[in-house]
């Protein structure tokens, strides 16, 4: 005899494919998710330093008539770039400061790009801007 209640297995039924296979692209897809998260990060403070690197040259080229004019070019590499750690960022701002003369505005800040604890790229961030002296 046999009981009403017990069902028949389907080897053929296809209920749980889906979150079968759910569960083994969701690795895969977090970690896709995870590398594009710390890629914009990486790629916002390149953005960051880029504009910090023209904000110094911008003020270094009017301030040859300053006392200190390499210290105000650093002050506003520094100021531009107030969402970076200040500690790792390195500002460097050289130039003689005669009438046309150039000013080379540089700054690095170091990069590593994280998934699940591991590092899988670092370096440093270099950004370079080139103005004449007014």
């Amino acid at each position: 005899m046999t009981n009403p209640n017990c069902r028949k297995i389907n080897l053929r039924s296809e209920h749980g494919q889906s979150l079968t296979e759910f569960a083994l692209a969701l690795p895969l897809l977090a970690l896709l998710l995870f590398a594009v998260i710390q890629f914009g990060i990486v790629f916002n403070n390149y953005v960051t330093l880029i504009h910090a690197t023209r904000a110094g040259a911008r003020k270094a080229i009017v301030s040859k008539h300053e006392s200190n004019p390499s210290g105000l070019c650093t002050a506003a590499v520094r100021a531009s770039a107030k969402d970076l750690n200040q500690g790792d960022l390195d500002a460097n701002c050289q130039s003689t400061w005669a009438d046309g003369a150039d000013v080379t505005v540089t700054a690095t800040y170091p990069y590593k790009i994280s998934l699940l604890g591991m590092v899988v790229k670092s370096g440093r961030l270099s950004s370079t801007t080139l103005e004449r002296v007014e």
